[in-house]
């Protein structure tokens, strides 16, 4: 896929009610950035079946779409995840996977009767991600739909999984280009109506109590063209003597 547009989606009420911090933003922001990819979207969520269909349901609405998905896979009545996956992103019907199955039976013996054994039920054509801690497997849907525990020790090496095996490098390399300014923001907007609008811009001001400052990014993937947007800045500052540094 060209240019995906990675959505991570962190589902659950004890990072809202303050009982858990969140560990997966910056994670999968880090790994995403490791293989020259960005975020294009992130939100944390309660347990709540209408939110999240309504939430998937917008994600599968955009064809560029690949999400992350943290939360909610367990056995117990407060994980929905595995229901409302399939009722997005399949038939409505969640099926016994085999392999998951069996390894939860191998593992918990009888114990995994009646409850355990329900994590096995997926999404139809449910593929699996491997749970380095106890191999209750994550698993994922048409390549592209990725479910994992809420657990960082079991959810994070998932994310490198996904990412290594189906989007290890980014198809088209980012090139960015910086300098921070002595001025305002209001000295350049002239200048950022002007940058194209494939060209993603990045208006940063500084909280500076001396003297007002600006960060200003351009970032595409044409390093010409980006030098050039930069250029444009450069200029403008030069014509009315304002320090600046890249």
């Amino acid at each position: 896929m060209e240019s995906p547009h990675f959505y991570a989606v962190i589902i659950g009420s004890e990072i809202l009610n303050a009982r858990r911090e969140d560990k997966h933003f910056a994670f999968i922001r880090d790994a995403l950035l490791r293989r020259g990819h960005t975020l294009f979207f992130t939100c944390t969520i309660k347990d709540d079946e209408a939110l999240m269909t309504t939430l998937y349901t917008m994600i599968k609405n955009d064809p560029k779409a690949v999400m992350f998905s943290f939360g909610g896979i367990g056995s117990t009545p407060d994980d929905l995840t595995r229901a409302v996956a399939s009722k997005v992103f399949g038939d409505g019907v969640l099926y016994a996977h085999p392999a998951f199955r069996a390894s939860i039976v191998e593992r918990f013996a009888e114990a995994a009767f009646p409850h355990r054994v329900l994590m096995a039920d997926l999404p139809k054509e449910a593929g699996l991600l491997h749970n380095v801690v106890n191999n209750m497997s994550g698993f994922y849907l048409q390549e592209r739909y990725f479910f994992m525990p809420g657990f960082p020790q079991m959810a994070h090496p998932m994310v490198e999984e996904a990412l290594d095996r189906f989007y290890p490098v980014a198809s088209t390399p980012t090139y960015r280009a910086t300098l921070l300014a002595d001025t305002s923001e209001n000295t350049l907007i002239d200048v950022m109506r002007s940058i194209p609008p494939h060209l993603e811009l990045s208006s940063l001001p500084i909280l500076n109590p001396q003297k007002p400052q600006v960060e200003i990014s351009v970032s595409g993937s044409d390093a010409q063209e980006v030098e050039a947007a930069l250029g444009l800045f450069e200029a403008k500052l030069k014509m009315l003597h304002i320090p600046y540094r890249r």
